[in-house]
């Protein structure tokens, strides 16, 4: 088959597609299911063929990012003959990998570089409105800007100007589409603190549009503020249930007297809010485990879902017949029945056809791998980043750990900020609230009578590549509604105010601290 995956294939081409990438998964299975730190502690290395030892024992860091990673890097120039199982394997992963091309720079290589809309600031979007930068980390700023235009136009090709979105955390995206584009947004988040956050979110960047206006002395014209509900979206209910949700108790944008331009029926999904049938655009960003494969479901089948967009994320929670509660999942309210019915419909596979096929099976390890993008490994070899020297220590502090108390095995050991930066002994010398959690203190100081020593940092590991090499794996300018009323005058740019730094990857949706460090 010579398509690519990703370009438009008949049902028989997808169904061959899934076969060959489960077969491939499944004979590498022995890497797919490792951890970055199981190269140190489990001596995966040999675990690979003699005759792959044999080549790859050799490479530099950044060979290893240039030859084996990198599908597009040429010309290849090995240092030796490479056996050909080593070849089909890179040839087969690249072959099946999906599609997807990092940004890239004003040279055109530089795939680390930050888009142009950071290049003045490397924390505030130029392209998006101050309001709408606030309390939102540069990542997330361009999620929200790109994702935002690509709703908005959804909305403009179906006809509809309601949008639900699904897992809406702390408001971001939801504050973006209401204010900046206009539209009548429902938001609904299972966790109450964040769903408070989000209103609070909403009504200071209501008090900043009121000294705005003040202070300039023109008015904005602001549609209707976003209605937030409290709610955990059940897999198992059907789309009835979750729109009957969408008509929760109503959440008011802060206490505010913009309050008062808030249309009054902009709650409930009827015949008056979105058109002649109540239709609706839904879209969900970052949207965790579970929520993805739901929200495609209820697209499937609700009549009143019109469009959809989702960013799917936490790949690792994503229930399976194997693991139908994966660790670290928000589980549903308190079930009233003392049994429930079999299910059929977990997040993974979606696909009967998949299902079907022998060796399908994506362990929690597999699944977690799938949220990493084999683009900062590339940079991180090619640069020889001391970011790499962060498996070593993860991976003597689990020889620690383990060693003191073998049942505490993963026991999950937080993110330290740039602890590539730090000593061993000044990182087991972070505190233990910071450091271990819920893990038993006694632990740490075993820890620290162990790791005792000069201070200096491990070793980098041998060029050897880890485990995750095998995973093969326009916007309006900052909202046009926010301008002021013509009759008004004019009003010009506003200054962008401070943003934070990046977001830590795995941070917002629970990912696995230990992937990170």
């Amino acid at each position: 088959m010579g398509e690519k995956p990703g370009q438009s294939l008949s049902s028989d081409e997808q169904k061959y597609l899934a076969q060959r990438l489960t077969a491939f998964l499944h004979q590498y299975r022995f890497l797919s299911e490792s951890y970055v730190i199981e190269f140190f502690t489990e001596d995966l290395w040999q675990q690979l063929p003699v005759s792959w030892q044999s080549v790859l024992q050799h490479l530099s860091y950044p060979q290893t990012a240039d030859l084996l990673l990198d599908a597009d890097y040429q010309p290849r120039r090995y240092p030796c003959v490479w056996p050909l199982s080593l070849l089909a394997f890179r040839a087969s992963a690249h072959a099946l990998t999906f599609p997807r091309h990092s940004w890239r720079g004003a040279g055109g290589t530089d795939a680390s570089a930050k888009p142009q809309e950071f290049r003045d600031n490397p924390h505030q979007s130029s392209l998006l409105a101050h309001i709408f930068r606030k309390h939102v980390k540069p990542k997330k700023q361009h999620e929200i800007r790109k994702l935002g235009a690509l709703v908005e136009q959804l909305c403009e090709q179906t006809g509809c100007k309601r949008v639900v979105d699904v897992g809406s955390g702390q408001g971001h995206l939801t504050r973006f589409l209401s204010y900046g584009c206009g539209l009548s947004v429902t938001a609904i988040e299972a966790d109450p603190t964040l769903v408070a956050t989000a209103t609070k979110f909403d009504g200071e960047l209501l008090l900043a549009l009121k000294k705005e206006e003040q202070k300039r002395k023109c008015s904005y014209e602001l549609p209707s503020s976003p209605r937030h509900v409290t709610g955990w979206v059940d897999p198992k209910a059907s789309w009835e249930v979750f729109v009957k949700q969408l008509e929760g108790d109503v959440i008011p944008a802060g206490h505010c007297e913009k309050r008062a331009r808030v249309s009054p029926c902009c709650g409930a999904l009827d015949s008056k809010s979105s058109g002649p049938s109540g239709d609706f655009v839904l879209t969900g960003l970052h949207a965790c485990g579970d929520l993805s494969p739901t929200l495609l479901r209820h697209f499937v089948k609700c009549p009143h879902i019109r469009a959809i967009t989702s960013v799917a994320c936490c790949y690792m929670k994503l229930s399976t017949q194997e693991q139908p509660a994966p660790p670290g999942v928000v589980g549903p309210p308190p079930s009233t029945s003392n049994r429930d019915p079999p299910r059929s419909d977990f997040g993974y596979p979606m696909s009967e056809h998949v299902r079907a096929l022998p060796g399908h099976e994506l362990s929690y390890k597999a699944r977690e791998g799938a949220c990493h993008a084999v683009e900062h490994y590339i940079g991180r070899l090619r640069e020889e980043s001391a970011l790499l020297r962060t498996h070593c220590y993860r991976a003597t502090l689990e020889a620690f750990v383990t060693g003191a108390r073998p049942q505490l095995r993963r026991a999950g050991i937080q993110t330290v900020k740039k602890a590539h930066l730090l000593t061993f002994t000044e990182l087991h010398n972070v505190p233990t609230s910071l450091l271990l959690g819920s893990v038993n203190k006694q632990i740490l100081n075993q820890v620290r009578q162990v790791g005792s020593g000069p201070g200096r940092p491990p070793p980098l590991p041998p060029s050897r590549p880890g485990p995750r090499g095998a995973h093969a794996g326009a916007a309006r300018q900052g909202g046009r509604l926010l301008q002021p009323c013509s009759a008004a005058g004019s009003c010009g740019r506003d200054a962008g105010a401070a943003g934070p730094h990046d977001l830590p990857a795995g941070e917002r949706c629970g990912q696995s601290a230990a992937a990170s460090f």
